[in-house]
């Protein structure tokens, strides 16, 4: 019996990689390599770095294989081309070979940009790869980059994630490829909270949560790790100034669902559910209280104390203290607190 094995489909001749985002770019050059190999294991690659192509690859490109395999050839950087060289792709993309993938990686900027409108019009296939800069694009990467290594995460546990990591693409997909690696089932904010906790350069977003959650204990141990990872004093009193701004800002609008809520403070979602949760435990009087308490703390940590070590200890203790002043211990009766949004001030 005959058997019949299935064709790999082979790369489109012209790709196109738009935006500046490195992993991002990164994956999709791998992308098309992986893809061209496994069409023709011993296929030729030539990446070229920005400034390195030159008119030599070009006649390379423009003539035909004297083996006959397949060949590759990725141009980073095309944005700074010199205009010869962007002329000459210019009228390769015009009769490209059908046994050449042409990668070109364009940063978006205006420089060059006809080179990518010339390989859009020749029917190139586009992948994008600008930076992530919203908070929800961040939120939506992280799910997919989770599912995307087959587990599953939490919305709470996302923005943890998001909080204790920061910006930097790299270091998010590494954090959730080791995270799906050490954790079983679904993947939530305990989770976050145990692989940060072990990390001996933890944020002062971890250590803020702490505080404003209200667990002294967690939230010295995580400065002590912080300040020893190197993170800077003010940075903490920063992370907590925010979380803290936060909390307040949410509980100015009074009820209504997360998603109204972040459409009118231009928050994400899963940071006003946060908020919202925290803020069961808060009072007006407590949380005015913990403010001036960072406000002293800042101040402290920027010369204004000898140790900046001691004056991040006793904000923590005087926020976790705040959390558990009620309205009432203020004098102020019962109004203020976050009664009517969700609980009530300790």
């Amino acid at each position: 019996m005959l058997i019949r094995v299935p064709s790999v489909a082979a790369p489109p001749p012209l790709v196109v990689v738009s935006g500046d985002e490195d992993l991002l770019v990164s994956r999709a050059v791998r992308e098309v390599l992986d893809a061209a190999r496994r069409r023709d294991p011993e296929v030729e690659v030539v990446d070229r770095a920005p400034g390195e192509l030159t008119e030599a690859d070009m006649i390379d490109l423009g003539a035909s294989s004297m083996f006959g395999g397949g060949r590759v050839l990725v141009v980073r950087g095309a944005a700074e081309l010199p205009e010869d060289l962007r002329d000459a792709l210019l009228a390769y993309v015009e009769r490209p070979l059908d046994d050449v993938t042409l990668v070109v990686v364009h940063s978006g900027a205006v420089k060059n940009r006809k080179l990518v409108d010339a390989m859009k019009k020749a029917g190139a296939r586009v992948i994008p790869a600008a930076k992530i800069t919203r908070p929800r694009d961040r939120h939506d990467f992280v799910v997919a980059e989770i599912r995307r290594l087959g587990g599953k995460m939490t919305d709470d546990a996302v923005g943890m994630l998001l909080d204790a990591v920061g910006g930097d693409l790299r270091e998010i997909a590494a954090v959730c490829d080791q995270l799906v690696a050490d954790t079983d089932g679904v993947i939530d904010g305990s989770a976050v909270g145990r692989y940060h906790r072990g990390r001996a350069e933890t944020s002062g977003f971890a250590v803020a949560d702490a505080a404003i959650g209200g667990d002294l204990a967690g939230a010295l141990t995580l400065l002590r790790q912080a300040l020893d990872g190197g993170t800077a004093p003010v940075l903490i009193t920063s992370a907590i100034a925010g979380g803290l701004r936060d909390l307040a800002r949410v509980s100015s609008v009074g009820g209504g669902s997360k998603w109204d809520v972040a459409k009118a403070l231009g928050m994400p979602d899963w940071k006003v559910e946060r908020a919202q949760r925290a803020a069961r435990s808060w009072s007006d009087a407590g949380l005015s209280r913990a403010i001036q308490a960072v406000a002293v703390a800042d101040a402290g940590v920027k010369g204004a104390a000898v140790d900046a070590g001691y004056a991040l200890e006793r904000l923590l203790h005087e926020v976790v203290l705040a959390r558990g002043r009620s309205v009432g211990s203020e004098g102020r009766g019962g109004r203020g607190e976050f009664a009517g949004r969700g609980g009530r001030g300790r």
